[in-house]
């Protein structure tokens, strides 16, 4: 694949190294970047690759194609409700492996009208960090113990978006965040702080446990269903911006490049707890005051832990 126009060259076909026995979870796994960024994985050799998603029949879809790249590679699809903690929980349940290597906090919802989730919580949130949240709490220990094996490289990689630019002051408004929160633009504030806790909850768990590299990343302006199932004004929105800016919006192989470098990188070129723009760009001399505070990120991650603790 070429570089992208003012990215940093990275082609995953020659790029990538060998991922000889690493399992890897991807969430979102059978449309958009989580499908392209399973499919560019398994050509590398993994022993496994777990993907969630909604809908059944695209999951064999997936497990179909990940097969004919490689029938080497497992693959394995789990049927989660991203609006449901519970559903999440039970779904996170079915990973049966004794080992973690790659886990990649993909799917994700923008944009969307107020409403909430089947546990009270506004649905952007609920979805974008929240299923998360839970994810990582319940793969934790597996990825601790992977961890402790010698040569071992675990990673976690948070999917963000320079939309966490419009979240509410403090980051969270957590007396507000069990309701839909409708207000006028309130669809691109309540999809900022999500965002904006995608990045703070991937640093936190960067400095509390260390011997992870975990990171925050935004993938470019890509044109899946979060962009072209959008209303017209808000695609409008989306489309303006970009052009206003010089800017393509890219597509779904172009858009997984960064996510796939913050999963395969040397890591001694990734710094632990930061935030990624396309590709490989450190960015968080971009961050304001709330995304780099502790004790903004101490608040969120003891709340989340506290919410998610309860399903």
């Amino acid at each position: 694949m070429p570089a992208l126009s003012g990215f940093v060259d990275f082609n995953p076909g020659k790029d990538v190294g060998p991922l000889d026995g690493k399992v890897i979870f991807i969430t979102g796994g059978t449309a958009g970047l989580g499908r392209s960024t399973a499919v560019a994985l398994a050509r590398h050799n993994p022993a496994h690759i777990y993907f969630t998603g909604r809908r059944v029949e695209a999951g064999e879809s997936l497990k179909a194609e990940i097969k004919k790249i490689n029938g080497a590679v497992g693959a394995t699809f789990l049927e989660m409700d991203m609006l449901s903690l519970a559903s999440v929980k039970a779904a996170t349940k079915k990973f049966n492996h004794d080992r973690l290597d790659i886990l990649v906090c993909n799917a994700g919802i923008m944009a969307v009208p107020p409403a909430l989730s089947k546990d009270g919580f506004e649905v952007q949130f609920a979805t974008n960090h929240l299923a998360h949240a839970m994810i990582i709490q319940q793969l934790l220990p597996v990825l601790l113990r992977t961890a402790e094996r010698p040569g071992s490289d675990v990673r976690v990689v948070c999917l963000t978006s320079l939309g966490w630019k419009g979240h509410p002051k403090g980051g969270v408004v957590y007396d507000q965040v069990r309701t839909p929160m409708d207000r006028f633009f309130g669809s691109w504030i309540r999809y900022g702080q999500s965002k904006f806790a995608n990045i703070v909850y991937a640093a936190e768990l960067a400095r509390r446990y260390p011997q992870l590299l975990a990171v925050s990343i935004h993938p470019g302006v890509v044109e899946t269903d979060l962009v072209t199932k959008l209303g017209w004004i808000k695609k409008g929105f989306v489309y303006g911006a970009n052009w206003a800016q010089g800017i393509s919006l890219l597509t779904p192989e172009q858009g997984c490049l960064n996510q796939i470098w913050a999963a395969t990188a040397k890591r001694s070129e990734v710094v632990n707890g930061a935030f990624y723009t396309p590709i490989g760009v450190l960015s968080n001399d971009t961050l304001d005051n709330d995304a780099k505070d502790p004790e903004t990120a101490k608040k969120l991650w003891d709340w989340t832990n506290e919410v998610v603790a309860g399903f």
